[in-house]
């Protein structure tokens, strides 16, 4: 006798309709799990307990799949599926058990309890595999659950609610295990038995979903704030840092600082005079962010008190050591200093552990080195000028590390030698165009940073 196709199809439907809850709870947990897999790819840090949680998901919601009548009517009757759907069953405990351990939920007896049921629920997998008859094996099954729940459960209303956080979770955990607790129980003894578990499975993750959700919404707040903190700190170093050079018959100077983060750790000052003097200070401190930042307003005030030594590098860099010295945190700074005259045309350069100034005359480039100790390493260290005669049209050049040191996508850095011929490129150029293109050359090769950049030009010329 033939099926009544519209029979099949009204019988399709209200066991659709029975198990569409069960069905929507197995794709939603399914769901669940792969994200927080994904979350934890993204991160590339293994976290146990969103690792255990995430796979217990999966599991659980497979399982709840495959026991749905409506399966029953998709997949023929086998002892395939039926073990198949018993080896998923006794598979879903494992990493549920793992997830408990980590959270310290289980006390003392967290990994007696936890290495005790895993290796149950391996030995019933493997008896599954052998066809031992699956009434025992599930009997074994719920005897094992309940064991390794009850436990849990005692121990759960044992430990204190440190947090409210933790108060939601233990909740949430508490009901799910009731609810698996009474399933085990009753179906230990009684063949049918209402699913309830799957409901206490959707509690504790809602609370862990408010949880998260809390956590989320603080994290935002704080980042808000500190957002706001940063943006006030920028303000603040940026108000450290000079305004443009005065207005000089003698001397065109341009400068441009581009910080890595929202604060950095490189600094300049200029020292001006009426009567045809002018000093030109570039500090780098090691590190960055908020940290080397301190730093540099320590050194805006190391260099403002030794404005009397303007004239005389090596003595202005000497009294800055004096002065940074057991005040940086084990932070070390580079500076150079360059002192010009107008008068008498010549310079007079200083540098601790920075990189060499250069000059570029009649289109050829020198550099002047006369480097001595960083700053703040020691309570007191030498150092020494040199002096330099000065020629209408020469360009000088002062710079950070961040500007060679910048890499492109092949680790390659832009280097001193591309850098001079920017420098050479720039003739013909105003001071302020030539600070541009060699920001814009460092950047055009190297789009991401990885440090603070900083650079002062400098064009003399005669009264």
């Amino acid at each position: 006798m033939a099926l009544d196709p519209e029979l099949t199809a009204s019988q399709v439907l209200r066991v659709f309709h029975r198990d569409e809850v069960f069905l929507f709870l197995g794709a939603a947990f399914t769901t669940v799990g792969l994200i927080s897999l994904g979350f934890l790819a993204i991160r590339r840090k293994f976290d146990a307990l969103l690792f255990w949680l995430a796979l217990f998901a999966i599991l659980y919601g497979g399982r709840l799949w495959m026991q749905t009548g409506l399966m029953t009517l998709m997949v023929p009757s086998s002892n395939f599926f039926d073990r198949l759907r018993a080896s998923a069953n006794f598979l879903a405990a494992i990493p549920a058990f793992l997830f408990f351990q980590a959270t310290g939920l289980l006390g003392r007896l967290a990994n007696i309890v936890t290495y005790a049921l895993t290796t149950v629920m391996l030995c019933l997998l493997l008896a599954t595999l052998l066809n031992a008859p699956l009434g025992l094996l599930y009997s074994i099954n719920n005897i094992a659950i309940v064991c390794g729940l009850i436990p849990l459960v005692v121990q759960s209303f044992l430990m204190p609610a440190m947090t409210k956080d933790f108060l939601v979770i233990r909740s949430g955990l508490l009901i799910f295990a009731g609810f698996a607790l009474w399933n085990n129980i009753y179906s230990w003894m009684f063949r049918s038995v209402p699913r309830v578990e799957p409901f206490g499975f959707a509690i504790f993750l809602g609370c862990l979903g408010y949880v998260a959700a809390r956590r989320v919404l603080e994290r935002d707040h704080q980042l808000n704030e500190l957002q706001k903190e940063l943006d006030i700190a920028k303000r603040i170093q940026l108000s450290i840092l000079p305004p443009a050079f005065p207005a000089s018959p003698h001397f065109r100077v341009a400068a441009r600082y581009v910080p890595m983060t929202s604060v950095a750790g490189d600094f300049y000052d200029f020292y001006a005079a009426q009567d045809g003097k002018a000093g030109l200070l570039i500090a780098d401190v090691s590190g960055h962010g908020v940290p080397a930042a301190l730093i540099a307003s320590m050194v805006k005030l190391a260099a403002t008190s030794q404005k009397e030594h303007s004239g005389h590098p090596e003595k202005l860099l000497a009294g800055m050591n004096t002065t940074l010295f057991g005040n940086t945190q084990s932070q070390y700074v580079t500076a150079a200093y360059v002192h010009l005259d107008a008068q008498t045309e010549d310079l007079r350069y200083a540098a601790a552990a920075h990189p060499p100034m250069l000059l570029l005359r009649d289109g050829e480039i020198m550099p002047i080195e006369e480097n001595g100790l960083m700053l703040a390493l020691f309570p007191s260290a030498p150092y020494t000028s040199t002096t330099r005669p000065l020629k209408p049209g020469d360009r000088l050049l002062l710079y950070t590390d961040g500007i060679y040191e910048a890499e492109n996508t092949a680790a390659e850095q832009f280097g001193h030698e591309r850098l001079r011929k920017t420098l050479q490129e720039s003739s013909g150029m105003t001071s302020e165009e030539t600070a541009d293109l060699i920001l814009a050359r460092v950047k055009e090769w190297s789009a991401s940073q990885d440090d603070d950049r900083t650079v002062i030009v400098c064009d003399y010329a005669s009264a």
